[in-house]
């Protein structure tokens, strides 16, 4: 959900050699591209709109395009993708590559807070406005995506560095288990 830690966590793995691809960026940048502010509820209008013309995984789309047009040449890149919101995104992402959803998951407290401190013109002013996000994010199929999850971590009462170490641990087993399929593969 928003303000979980994705995106702390995406920005740290790609410390470890991973690039990062943000869905949340795609919509801002097609805001840009229609000229529209980048609020809470333009970016959410905008969101359902993508979704309703392109279909449900939309963004994975956009996500892919880019993957093609801008990595094609690297015969071995490690995405992180921060902020899948379905499972259509997730069928999408298969579609070219060996996919794993690491969920973090939050408090609405926790969340909030996140959300207030990093400061972007998208973030809600109070809790009920973090419902209404919520509820959005919800009718587009997060839910199922966090359900169908390889691994989830708790970013409640933990620290910076415990979250990031939990998600350096799975993303390097993940790394490996990609590596013995791909050998496994090669060889028949």
């Amino acid at each position: 959900m928003p303000g979980a830690g994705k995106s702390t966590v995406a920005n740290a793995l790609e410390q470890d050699g991973f690039i990062t691809l943000n869905m949340g960026d795609c919509i801002r940048i097609e805001a840009y591209k229609q000229n529209l502010k980048p609020s809470d509820e333009n970016l959410g209008y905008l969101m359902l709109k993508l979704r309703k013309e392109l279909g449900p995984g939309a963004i994975a789309v956009l996500i892919v395009h880019k993957i093609k047009s801008e990595y094609e040449d690297d015969t071995y890149s490690k995405f992180v993708i921060d902020g899948i919101r379905s499972i259509n995104e997730i069928e999408e992402l298969k579609k070219i590559g060996f996919v794993k959803i690491l969920s973090i998951h939050g408090s609405l407290i926790t969340r909030f807070k996140h959300l207030k401190d990093r400061g972007r013109s998208d973030a809600p002013s109070t809790i009920e406005d973090c419902l209404i996000r919520d509820k959005r994010e919800l009718s587009v199929g997060v839910s199922e995506a966090i359900a169908f999850a390889d691994e989830i971590i708790s970013n409640n009462e933990i620290t910076l560095h415990q979250l990031l170490n939990q998600a350096r641990k799975i993303a390097k087993q993940w790394s490996v288990l990609y590596q013995n399929y791909t050998v496994r593969t090669e060889n028949g």
